[in-house]
């Protein structure tokens, strides 16, 4: 049996806010190194929680234009992503949707016990960096070095998290509907009852 990690309650690192407790719900989206413009980063790393919600919508907008080598738009390293998200599903976290976009990943999940979100996050982009960098024949950094996570605050806000991972694809123009894009929730839903 694995040692209980104590969870953190609300934290910072000096740049993005976080909220770590056990059996709380969270969106989380994590993104490829080179997802972003520059601009835009530095932007952001200032001051997160001061950036009006324009600008915060603007970031979101960003990650679906598709900047940078979009390596998760390859189906197989896409696929290596989903499979390590769900590796541990219903072990240490509960899956309730997620969505590997061409650079980013969306993920609504239930916190576990014994998975603190920074180790869950870092277990997520650790595993999956090797596996995706030894596929694809590349060094270096994988993914940006933090995330972005919201805590669920109640069914209402549930439902639309649930809903905008589910349509990112079609947002994006990507598909026409959310269960025909192959890395997310929304397809498995739909072809086979999950959940």
């Amino acid at each position: 049996m694995s040692e209980l990690i104590p969870h953190k309650g609300w934290y910072s690192r000096g740049y993005l806010p976080h909220c770590d407790e056990a059996g709380r719900l969270q969106s989380i989206t994590f993104r490829l190194c080179d997802s972003l413009p520059s601009q835009l980063v530095q932007l952001w790393s200032q001051a997160p929680q001061l950036l009006p919600d324009a600008a915060r919508a603007r970031y979101q907008r960003a990650l679906d234009e598709g900047h940078g080598a979009c390596l998760l738009g390859q189906p197989a390293v896409a696929t290596l992503v989903q499979d390590t998200l769900l590796h541990y599903d219903g072990e240490h976290y509960r899956l309730i949707a997620w969505v590997i976009m061409p650079n980013h990943v969306h993920v609504v999940v239930e916190m576990g016990e014994r998975y603190p979100l920074p180790k869950m996050v870092r277990v997520w982009k650790t595993f999956s960096a090797h596996a995706v960098n030894g596929l694809v024949g590349r060094e270096g950094p994988l993914w940006y070095r933090d995330y972005y996570d919201r805590l669920i605050r109640n069914d209402e806000h549930l439902l639309q998290c649930v809903r905008y991972v589910d349509n990112n694809p079609v947002k994006a123009g990507l598909v026409a509907s959310p269960d025909e894009w192959l890395f997310g929730s929304a397809r498995l839903r739909a072809a086979e009852g999950w959940r």
